[in-house]
């Protein structure tokens, strides 16, 4: 599968592998984690999701204009790995909940994920460089993509194990406490705690207590109490898992340092390879239209990510409030894998399947002649991802408001028999995922090839920084979920995934003559 590659690469690809497992272990189950612990409601744990997302990304562009300054690729990384692993730290320790200072808990959770974004920051971007420049060697130049496709897979092999991780841990917690889990309860306990329940409501709570273990006929309030405090902590020593993800990640890259390539070395030494030789070459006008090009796609996948990035929040919201998650439970005998989050490893399990499929189609294609260019294949990539969601509203036409199953607005959560089946969003997950391979690893490669030699690091910064924007946007799903009939909150994303395919086929012939 390497084959015809760098030896960096696969290195590159398990390093970061082992911190996409302690990336995605937190994302599983950040908004739900937020909600449980603070009683937030959607849009409020949603502003704050985005808000972390937008963080993450941007902070990689500020990473990229330090490894560009310094030169120094791999000690930049380095520092991130630590910088993350501080950050775990902080969210990990647990502290009680209910929470009696809830405004300094949230500061400190939210310097925490701070913490976390600015290491990611110095991370993600520069090792994308890193694997750039490795096929700036003529050698390996015309596997480009299919190299960053490889890396693409490689890392989400971790991202495919942390949701089972998160959940494993947290539901342990609950059993060794005597405690079953259950995705509506924690919103009943703050309600019980907050202002009681009555009606609906306060029968489902009832008859959830002494599901999950509790005493029938016991005290509401103190079982509330007790229910969320395990729950949450339960939460925080899933975070701890992502430390000793970061302890893998730092071990495998250390390891393998001398297989990447050394920028400083090049600068000093006569014997200049591509990357020196590029950046002379090239005239000021060719700068200025690549830097076009890449500004051009930038504002393109802001879409994109503003509408793939709802799998954490809204597509996660939704498999807790209106998905029937009886049939999802995976009984380890010491710990039942079951909830939510556990959707959150349907897209990197289907990332490592199709991948190598979709690379042997546009292998084929590439022997023909016939394989379509990067720009065009994001083209072909915004218009699946709007199929995707195509797919979302007509599966939840039937389905009634939030408000109405909402306890915090005196609605009682769905039944099991009013759900919908997982198959809606393991479908939706799929068709998502054929998208993402499509732009993703695509785009980064786009960028990598584009960049001009001196702005590699800041030019993967800035992609990642357009993934920012339209993170920073996704609180907007939040509050269309909150508020507006389902199928009208997925026909946004439609149409902005839309919108961006056409503007992407306009720009097409200007971006492949760009490119060449």
């Amino acid at each position: 599968m390497f084959k015809n590659h760098p030896k960096g690469l696969m290195a590159a690809s398990l390093a970061n592998m082992g911190e996409r497992f302690g990336f995605y272990t937190m994302m599983a189950i950040l908004v739900l984690f937020l909600q449980a612990k603070f009683g937030l409601n959607g849009k409020d744990a949603g502003l704050i999701y985005s808000v972390f997302y937008f963080s993450i990304y941007i902070l990689a562009f500020v990473g990229g204009i330090i490894a560009d300054r310094i030169r120094n690729y791999k000690g930049v990384i380095m520092t991130g790995l630590f910088v993350m692993a501080a950050g775990y730290v902080m969210i990990a320790i647990p502290s009680p909940t209910p929470v009696a200072n809830k405004t300094l808990m949230l500061i400190v959770t939210c310097i925490g994920l701070f913490t976390i974004a600015f290491g990611n920051g110095l991370f993600k971007g520069n090792l994308q460089a890193l694997v750039g420049q490795m096929y700036d060697n003529p050698t390996f130049g015309k596997m480009r993509d299919s190299g960053f496709s490889l890396f693409y897979m490689f890392i989400n092999v971790g991202a495919i194990f942390a949701p089972f991780t998160a959940i494993g841990i947290r539901n342990w917690w609950l059993g060794k406490h005597g405690f079953a889990y259950n995705a509506d309860l924690h919103a009943l306990c703050h309600q019980q705690l907050e202002g009681g329940l009555s009606g609906d409501a306060l029968a489902s709570y009832k008859t959830a207590m002494v599901e999950v273990g509790g005493q029938a006929g016991g005290d509401l309030s103190a079982f509330a109490a007790d229910y969320l405090n395990v729950f949450t902590t339960g939460f925080h020593y899933a975070f701890a898992a992502a430390i000793g993800a970061m302890a893998i990640s730092l071990a495998i890259y250390l390891a393998n340092k001398k297989k990447f390539p050394n920028v400083q070395k090049k600068a000093k030494t006569e014997d200049k390879e591509t990357t020196d030789s590029n950046e002379i070459k090239m005239s000021a006008k060719e700068i200025k239209q690549r830097l076009y090009a890449l500004f051009a796609v930038f504002g393109i996948v802001i879409f994109f990510w503003f509408s793939f990035h709802q799998n954490g929040l809204t597509l996660t919201m939704f498999a807790r409030d209106y998905t029937d998650l009886s049939s999802i439970n995976i009984n380890l005998g010491f710990v039942q894998i079951q909830g939510a989050e556990i959707f959150q490893s349907i897209n990197p399990i289907f990332i490592v399947i199709l991948t190598p499929i979709i690379m042997a189609i546009f292998g084929w294609l590439r022997s023909k002649g016939k394989e379509p260019s990067t720009p065009k294949k994001i083209a072909i990539g915004m218009f699946i991802a709007a199929s995707a969601y195509i797919v979302m509203s007509i599966g939840s036409m039937d389905l009634p408001l939030f408000s109405t199953i909402d306890p915090a607005q005196g609605g009682s959560p769905l039944d099991q028999a009013s759900k919908v089946t997982p198959m809606l969003l393991i479908g939706t997950y799929f068709i998502l995922t054929i998208a993402e391979l499509f732009i993703s690893p695509l785009g980064i490669s786009f960028v990598s090839k584009v960049a001009p030699p001196h702005l590699q690091g800041i030019m993967q910064g800035g992609w990642l920084g357009a993934t920012a924007v339209g993170n920073q946007l996704l609180f907007i799903g939040a509050i269309l979920y909150e508020s507006v009939p389902l199928w009208l909150t997925w026909t946004v994303f439609v149409s902005v995934c839309l919108l961006s395919m056409f503007t992407m086929i306009f720009m097409l012939k200007w971006l492949e003559r760009v490119a060449k």
